[in-house]
C-alpha cells in the first residue's frame, strides 16, 4: 500500500465549506507534471512572494530616505541654579552710568530646528541596503523550499489514486470472474452434481468483493477531493490520471531549492561583515542648527535685554564612533560562526540527500526486478486457477479450493500492479530528491 502521510494543518482545511468549493473542473486526462504546476499556483503559500517583495522594497526605501536631510524639532525649559554675570565692579559702573543692567535669568526657553545632511557614511547605508535585500531574496528562497514540500504530498495522491484506480479494474475482473463460477455452480447444482452450500460460498465470496469495490471508489472519491483541493480545480468522473512514464532522471545534479537559500545565506553574512566594517569608519556631514529663545549666543546683550531671539550655527561634522572597536572582534566571530552553521546545514542536507536518492535508487531496483517475476507468477497463477474449474466440474477438489486458488490469482495481479505504481513512484521521489 503507498502510504499518503498527509495527516497536518494543511489538511485541517477541509472542513472549511470555502476551500472545498472548488470553482473549475478539469476533464481529460491529467499529467503529474501538470498536477504539480497547478498545486505550486494554488498552494496559499505562493502570497507570501509578493508579501516579502513588498516588504523588502518598503525597507529599502526606508533605508534610502537617510540620504535624505534629517530634521528635528527641539524645545525646552530649564532652571539653572547660576548663570554667567559681569564682576561687582564692572555692573555697579554700568549702573551709574545709567545703563539698566539686569543680568541673565535662571530660567531659559529654547525652540529650535536640526538639520543634518549625510555627506559620507562610509558605506553604512548602502551596507544596510545590501543585507536588508539579500535577507528578502533568503526568505524567497526559504519559501521555494516550503513550497517544493507540497510535490512529495502530490506525488502521494496521485500515484495513490493510480493504485487505487488498478484495484477497482482488478476487482472488477474478480468480480466477472466470480460471477461466472457462480453460474457454472447453478447449472451444476441444477444437474445434481454440486450443493447449495458451494453456490452459497460462492455468492457470498462475489458479495464480499462487490463489499470492497464500495470501500475502493469511497478512497478514490476521498484521493480525488483532496487532490483536487491541491490543484484547485475539481476533478471529475470523466477526468483521469494518465500514468506518468518510467523514465530515469535525465542527470543526477542536484538541483534542491535549498541549495539557493544555503547560497543566499552565505552571501548575506558577506553583507553583514561589510555592515560590521562600515560601522567602524567616521562619518561626515553637514549640519545646521538654529533656535528662538532666550538666552541667545550674545550672552552679553541677553544681560541688559531679556527679549527672546533667534540664533543659527552651520557647519561641518566629523564622528568617529571608536566605542563599536570593544564589540567588533566578538561580532565578527559571530557572524563567522554563522557561516560555518550554514556550512554544517548544507553538509547535513546533502548527506540526508544522498541517503533518500540511495534508498530511491535501491527501491527501483528491487521493484523491476519484482516486475520481471510478476507476470510469469500471474501465468502460473491463471493456469493452476483454470484448472482448478475444470477438477471441480469433474468433482476432484471442492469449492474451497477453487476460491483459494481464484485469491491467490488476484492477490498475484494486485501486486504486479502494486510493484509497477511503487516503481514509478520511486522514480518520481528520486526526480524530486535531486
Amino acid at each position: 500500500e503507498i502510504s499518503l502521510g498527509l495527516v497536518g494543518s494543511e489538511m485541517c482545511i477541509r472542513d472549511r465549506a470555502s476551500i472545498l468549493m472548488v470553482p473549475l473542473s478539469v476533464s481529460g486526462q491529467l499529467t503529474l507534471d501538470e498536477c504539480q504546476r497547478l498545486a505550486q499556483q494554488n498552494y496559499p503559500l505562493l502570497r507570501k512572494y509578493e508579501l516579502i517583495r513588498q516588504t523588502t522594497s518598503y525597507s529599502v526605501k526606508n533605508i534610502n530616505k537617510g540620504y535624505l536631510p534629517q530634521f528635528a524639532f527641539n524645545g525646552q525649559a530649564t532652571y539653572q541654579s547660576d548663570v554667567a554675570t559681569l564682576p561687582d565692579a564692572l555692573s555697579d559702573m554700568l549702573e551709574s552710568s545709567g545703563y539698566d543692567y539686569k543680568g541673565l535669568n535662571k530660567d531659559q526657553y529654547k525652540i529650535g530646528l536640526d538639520l543634518n545632511q549625510v555627506i559620507w557614511d562610509g558605506g553604512n547605508l548602502e551596507a544596510q541596503k545590501k543585507v536588508t535585500t539579500l535577507k528578502g531574496v533568503a526568505q524567497m528562497a526559504q519559501t521555494d523550499v516550503d513550497m517544493y514540500a507540497i510535490r512529495d504530498r502530490v506525488n502521494n495522491l496521485f500515484f495513490g489514486i493510480l493504485l487505487i484506480e488498478d484495484k477497482i479494474e482488478l476487482n472488477e475482473e474478480l468480480q466477472t470472474l466470480l460471477s461466472s463460477n457462480s453460474r457454472k455452480l447453478e447449472s451444476m447444482l441444477a444437474n445434481g452434481t454440486a450443493m447449495k452450500a458451494d453456490v452459497d460460498v460462492v455468492k457470498a465470496e462475489y458479495l464480499e468483493a462487490r463489499q470492497q469495490m464500495t470501500e475502493l471508489l469511497s478512497m478514490k472519491e476521498s484521493y480525488q477531493k483532496m487532490l483536487s483541493i491541491f490543484i484547485g480545480k475539481e476533478i471529475n468522473a470523466a477526468s483521469s490520471l494518465q500514468k506518468p512514464g518510467a523514465e530515469m532522471p535525465a542527470s543526477y545534479e542536484n538541483l534542491r531549492p535549498e541549495l539557493s537559500l544555503f547560497d543566499t545565506q552565505f552571501l548575506q553574512t558577506n553583507a553583514e561583515l561589510k555592515l560590521l566594517n562600515a560601522g567602524l569608519k567616521p562619518k561626515l556631514s553637514l549640519f545646521a542648527q538654529g533656535y528662538y529663545g532666550y538666552p541667545g549666543y550674545d550672552m552679553f546683550n541677553d544681560m541688559f535685554n531679556h527679549d527672546w531671539t533667534l540664533n543659527g550655527t552651520v557647519g561641518v561634522r566629523l564622528s568617529w564612533n571608536i566605542s563599536k572597536l570593544y564589540t567588533y572582534k566578538h561580532d565578527k566571530r559571530k557572524i563567522a560562526l554563522s557561516a560555518r552553521q550554514i556550512e554544517t546545514n548544507r553538509d547535513v542536507f546533502l548527506f540526508n540527500n544522498s541517503l533518500l536518492s540511495t534508498q530511491d535508487e535501491i527501491s527501483i531496483r528491487q521493484y523491476k526486478k519484482m516486475m520481471a517475476e510478476d507476470e510469469e507468477i500471474i501465468h502460473l497463477r491463471t493456469s493452476v486457477r483454470q484448472a482448478a474449474e475444470v477438477k471441480l466440474e469433474h468433482g476432484v477438489i471442492d469449492v474451497n479450493n477453487l476460491l483459494q486458488e481464484i485469491t491467490r490469482e488476484n492477490q498475484a495481479r494486485i501486486e504486479r500492479s502494486s510493484h509497477e505504481i511503487e516503481m514509478l513512484k520511486s522514480i518520481h521521489e528520486l526526480k524530486n530528491t535531486i
